[in-house]
């Protein structure tokens, strides 16, 4: 039976990799206390979000605006993987939404699964705004930390080397 696991409010998320550019894991990992929950991404993913997240909050921004606050509210700032890092599942889709009751963005992910009559787990992570605004220039120096990519041929460059099919093997 699939399981639905809830973090309201996320204490910590963030979007990170283990490994050696090339070689990478992206991880989406969120903690409510002392309860992390880590779960493994595609890099397309990581981008995709921190591109979706950025459309959101400007749709938000007018439809929705924020009311000025005297206090600022708390945002993480170490971006850090906690360990250990132990990935509950693969990421299929991710969903996100927005409860104006709460004014909170909620991120849905669901497990990658073989089957379509299989139940996939669920995790939502919700946050604030000021978090989710934290998080994208995060996600987006993440995505592109990893390797270099050739201007021939649109691929990425390996710390070995790289045969450029554009360049038919001529250097």
């Amino acid at each position: 039976m699939a399981r639905h696991i809830e973090l309201n409010p996320v204490t910590h998320l963030t979007i990170n990799t283990i490994g050696p550019p090339g070689q990478r894991t992206f991880y989406l990992q969120g903690s409510k206390g002392a309860d992390t929950v880590s779960l493994i991404i595609e890099k397309q993913q990581a981008a995709m979000l921190a591109a979706s997240f950025e459309s959101l909050l400007a749709e938000l921004a007018k439809q929705h605006p924020q009311p000025t606050r005297e206090t600022q509210e708390q945002v993480w700032s170490d971006m850090r993987l906690r360990e250990p890092v132990e990935s509950l599942f693969r990421v299929g889709r991710m969903e996100m939404g927005y409860s104006e009751m709460l004014d909170r963005i909620v991120l849905v992910a669901y497990e990658l699964v073989e089957e379509e009559t299989e139940e996939p787990n669920v995790v939502s992570y919700w946050m604030t705004r000021a978090q989710v605004e934290t998080l994208i220039p995060h996600i987006e120096e993440v995505v592109q930390a990893g390797r270099p990519i050739c201007g021939n041929c649109g691929q990425p460059i390996d710390p070995e080397g790289h045969f450029c099919p554009k360049r038919n093997g001529h250097r």
